[in-house]
Protein backbone atom coordinates (compact mmCIF):
# COMPACT_ATOMS: atom_id res chain seq x y z
CA UNK A 1 0.00 0.00 0.00
CA UNK A 2 1.26 3.45 -1.02
CA UNK A 3 1.93 5.88 1.54
CA UNK A 4 4.42 6.65 4.75
CA UNK A 5 2.47 6.50 7.64
CA UNK A 6 3.96 3.57 10.05
CA UNK A 7 -0.38 3.20 11.56
CA UNK A 8 -3.07 4.86 11.79
CA UNK A 9 -6.68 3.95 14.24
CA UNK A 10 -10.06 4.78 13.08
CA UNK A 11 -13.17 4.46 14.70
CA UNK A 12 -14.30 4.21 18.94
CA UNK A 13 -15.03 0.48 20.14
CA UNK A 14 -18.88 0.91 21.65
CA UNK A 15 -21.75 -0.59 21.17
CA UNK A 16 -22.77 -1.56 17.53
CA UNK A 17 -18.90 0.09 16.48
CA UNK A 18 -15.59 -1.18 16.22
CA UNK A 19 -11.49 0.16 16.24
CA UNK A 20 -9.34 -0.51 13.27
CA UNK A 21 -5.42 -0.22 14.05
CA UNK A 22 -3.61 -0.62 10.75
CA UNK A 23 0.14 -0.80 10.69
CA UNK A 24 2.75 -1.30 8.01
CA UNK A 25 4.60 -4.16 9.63
CA UNK A 26 4.83 -6.69 6.83
CA UNK A 27 6.43 -7.39 3.33
CA UNK A 28 4.63 -5.49 0.12
CA UNK A 29 2.51 -8.66 -0.70
CA UNK A 30 0.74 -9.64 2.83
CA UNK A 31 -2.05 -8.63 4.24
CA UNK A 32 -2.43 -10.09 7.64
CA UNK A 33 -6.46 -9.15 9.36
CA UNK A 34 -6.58 -9.76 13.60
CA UNK A 35 -10.16 -9.54 14.40
CA UNK A 36 -11.88 -9.85 18.02
CA UNK A 37 -15.46 -10.04 18.22
CA UNK A 38 -17.50 -10.93 20.84
CA UNK A 39 -20.36 -12.45 18.05
CA UNK A 40 -20.40 -15.68 17.29
CA UNK A 41 -21.54 -16.99 13.81
CA UNK A 42 -20.45 -14.50 11.66
CA UNK A 43 -17.39 -16.06 9.87
CA UNK A 44 -18.61 -16.07 6.23
CA UNK A 45 -19.95 -12.03 6.86
CA UNK A 46 -16.73 -11.25 7.64
CA UNK A 47 -14.39 -13.23 5.26
CA UNK A 48 -16.69 -11.37 2.90
CA UNK A 49 -16.50 -7.91 4.16
CA UNK A 50 -12.48 -8.24 4.71
CA UNK A 51 -11.99 -10.28 0.82
CA UNK A 52 -13.94 -7.44 -0.69
CA UNK A 53 -11.70 -4.44 0.96
CA UNK A 54 -8.63 -6.23 0.10
CA UNK A 55 -9.88 -6.76 -3.44
CA UNK A 56 -10.54 -2.40 -4.01
CA UNK A 57 -7.99 -1.44 -1.61
CA UNK A 58 -4.56 -4.04 -2.30
CA UNK A 59 -3.76 -3.07 1.44
CA UNK A 60 -0.10 -5.06 0.83
CA UNK A 61 2.38 -4.58 3.87
CA UNK A 62 -0.07 -4.23 6.63
CA UNK A 63 -1.70 -5.79 9.45
CA UNK A 64 -5.06 -4.93 10.16
CA UNK A 65 -6.42 -5.87 13.72
CA UNK A 66 -10.71 -5.36 14.31
CA UNK A 67 -11.35 -5.17 17.93
CA UNK A 68 -15.53 -5.42 17.27
CA UNK A 69 -17.92 -3.78 19.46
CA UNK A 70 -21.10 -5.27 17.22
CA UNK A 71 -20.80 -3.05 14.24
CA UNK A 72 -22.63 -3.69 10.93
CA UNK A 73 -20.79 -4.94 7.83
CA UNK A 74 -21.38 -1.72 5.86
CA UNK A 75 -20.27 -0.13 9.23
CA UNK A 76 -16.68 -1.90 9.42
CA UNK A 77 -16.20 -1.98 5.13
CA UNK A 78 -16.47 2.09 6.14
CA UNK A 79 -13.89 2.03 8.89
CA UNK A 80 -11.25 -0.27 6.52
CA UNK A 81 -11.82 2.42 3.98
CA UNK A 82 -11.00 5.21 6.36
CA UNK A 83 -7.74 3.19 7.78
CA UNK A 84 -6.45 2.87 4.04
CA UNK A 85 -6.87 6.74 3.30
CA UNK A 86 -5.13 7.82 6.40
CA UNK A 87 -2.29 5.27 5.65
CA UNK A 88 -1.67 6.24 2.04
CA UNK A 89 -2.23 9.93 2.73
CA UNK A 90 1.44 12.01 3.34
Amino acid sequence: MPGNKDQAIVGVVASGNLEILLERLLPGAECEVIIATPVKGYDDTWKAVVDEFVERSSPGGLRISINDGGARPDTVFLRLLQGSALMGSE
